[in-house]
């Protein structure tokens, strides 16, 4: 299935929580979406790998996506690598992306910033044509994306560009909250965590808030892009 776009996480709700906005806008435009987490995420201190991959499959569900595949590396342990490489350069050849969305070129969880780092990699090694992969015992054509851009997570991160997601914030908290094992929950017997507080998605709401009005909007999502973003005329721009 060739797609548009690519939204990758290193965890089951990191797609949710950085870019599932902009995810929902350009499905809504007529786009193919797909996402991929590279781990489980069984590190996480509440819940667990299996209740975590149900979550994601309906929070895919309520976004609409293409398909959502998880590559099952190690939570936590995983490495910028050639095997780890390979894995994405797979996917990224089977669906043909044009974008790529990926994790925070740093944050407080040193997972985002090392997953930032190896999906942009993989990105640029998977249009070389000397590199081989194969699926099914067929050998994949090289494929790069035409643009990589990190989503913005935990960290203050001045965005390169931003996107009015307003009309699809509803969409992307009930895609947040369909992770009930992670997020805030007056009911739940689970530890607390820096992001199961009520306060944490005011945090988040916040910040969409706070770019949107630099454009505005009432809420935006930020990104930070890997190289000079291009536009046609001034105009373009808002």
């Amino acid at each position: 299935m060739k797609i548009d776009i690519l939204a990758i996480g290193v965890h089951p709700d990191d797609v949710e929580l950085g870019c599932s906005g902009t995810v929902a806008k350009h499905i809504a435009l007529g786009k193919k979406v797909g996402i991929l987490d590279l781990t489980l995420g069984e590190l996480g201190t509440r819940g667990s790998a299996e209740l975590r991959t149900k979550e994601a499959n309906e929070a895919a569900k309520i976004l609409g996506v293409s398909f959502r595949t998880q590559l099952k590396m190690k939570d936590g342990f995983f490495e910028n690598n050639e095997a780890h490489q390979k894995q994405i350069i797979e996917i990224i050849r089977k669906h043909q992306p044009e974008i790529v969305l990926c994790n925070a070129i740093n944050d407080r969880h040193p997972d985002h910033g090392r997953s930032a780092k190896l999906t942009s990699d993989a990105c640029f090694y998977s249009g070389l044509i000397k590199i081989e992969t194969t699926v099914d015992g067929k050998r994949q054509n090289a494929w790069r994306p035409k643009a990589v851009y990190h989503y913005i997570q935990d960290h203050y991160i001045h965005p390169d560009l931003v996107i009015d997601i307003t009309d699809f914030m509803e969409v992307k908290h009930k895609a947040i909250m369909a992770f009930s094992s992670q997020f805030f929950d007056p009911n739940s017997k689970e530890p607390e965590t820096p992001i199961s507080s009520k306060a944490f998605i005011e945090t988040l709401n916040s910040k969409m808030a706070l770019w949107g009005r630099a454009i505005g909007v009432p809420y935006a999502e930020g990104f930070t892009v890997e190289r000079y973003p291009g536009v046609n005329n001034l105009f373009d721009l808002r």
